[in-house]
């Protein structure tokens, strides 16, 4: 019995350093709390489901940076301006949404670096036919173009009558001055629009020059009031009277409180009422209680086309101008010990396939 016993005491002896290293090396594995994160609705960036999870852009981006890094987390959903406050005040260590990177907000958080570029974007209700005909009728760039056609194909003209109408019966064959000179305009019109005549319709040498003169110049002219007619008559048919945000000053527009939008706006002494999210705005304009709403572009868009893919908000299109870009990031808490890892594998996920594949099946068009 004395000899079991003094072999159990040899060998607890004989494991004690071993369990003494054991514990040294676990209690020298250092242990990461779960990290608080905060977000909210912002699709394609933040979906979340009626069962609480989450899906999109910035959660997709956030899990591969999770897994990277080892981190355990919680997400608590927040509205935008209480998430930047509890960022701000440590409440959460992180805010992952469609959050632009500003100067203003830099004051009191910290930003990881730019994940997705976007710029500011205005959506309006379609007009009816008659109020898109009245748009073009009334569009100050077409009648300027209009105008300045007119006054070439008068000039024109003019200068192939004096030229050719004694010589040139073919392109003159009226008696009447008048007709001709009626001929003579249209002649100038046909010129304008349509492009050089033949060289040898013209019995003048210097109509002849003239003509080799202007076959260069009015290729280059029908090209560009081309495209400026068909920019016109395309934005015409979709936007109403707004080309631009000054357009926006005399209108009743709306946006995101606390948002980029809103503070734009408000920075150019824009008069503007504010709701809780896009999905309030996107209603407000369906009802027409503004005319107009400002937000992200690329939140616009995804929105306004996963509507109409179910039948709804048919008639609200995002206008073609782009302005005050955009640049989304996660906000973190001020000097977090954590950014630098952030980072790097933030900008390691951006260049990966899976990435890449993410932005186009969010917003290829079908």
């Amino acid at each position: 019995m004395m000899i079991k016993i003094k072999t159990s005491k040899r060998l607890f002896f004989l494991l004690l350093p071993v369990l003494f290293l054991c514990q040294s090396a676990f209690a020298a594995t250092p242990v990461k709390p779960t990290i608080q994160v905060g977000s909210y609705h912002c699709p394609p960036f933040v979906i979340k489901h009626d069962d609480g999870t989450y899906s999109g852009l910035s959660i997709l981006l956030w899990e591969r940076i999770a897994e990277q890094l080892g981190f355990q987390y919680t997400i608590k959903d927040l509205g935008l301006k209480e998430l930047l406050q509890a960022v701000s005040t440590q409440e959460i260590n992180i805010g992952i949404s469609c959050l632009s990177i500003t100067s203003e907000r830099e004051l009191i958080l910290d930003f990881s670096h730019s994940f997705y570029e976007t710029h500011l974007a205005i959506a309006v209700k379609k007009q009816g036919y008659l109020a898109s005909v009245k748009n073009i009728a009334t569009n100050k760039h077409l009648l300027t173009v209009l105008g300045f056609i007119f006054a070439a194909a008068a000039i024109v003209g003019a200068v192939y009558y004096l030229l050719e109408h004694k010589v040139n019966e073919k392109l003159y064959s009226k008696s009447s001055r008048r007709v001709r000179l009626i001929e003579g305009f249209i002649l100038g019109l046909l010129f304008i629009t349509k492009g050089p005549f033949n060289y040898f319709e013209f019995k003048t040498l210097t109509g002849r020059v003239i003509t080799v003169i202007l076959a260069i110049a009015t290729t280059l002219f029908i090209a560009s009031v081309t495209a400026v007619l068909a920019s016109t008559f395309t934005l015409g048919l979709l936007s109403s009277d707004i080309k631009g945000p000054n357009d926006l000053a005399n209108i009743p527009v709306g946006a995101k409180e606390t948002s980029t939008s809103s503070e734009f706006l408000t920075n150019h002494s824009i008069v503007h009422r504010t709701y809780r999210d896009t999905n309030q705005l996107l209603q407000a304009l369906e009802a027409n209680d503004v005319e107009a709403i400002v937000a992200d572009d690329a939140v616009l868009k995804y929105l306004i086309k996963k509507s109409k893919e179910k039948g709804e908000y048919e008639d609200l299109i995002v206008l073609p101008y782009q302005f005050e870009k955009q640049n989304y990031g996660f906000a973190i808490e001020d000097k977090s010990q954590y950014a630098e890892q952030l980072n790097r594998a933030l900008l390691k996920v951006r260049k990966s396939p899976e990435w890449r594949q993410a932005l186009h099946e969010y917003f290829a068009e079908k």
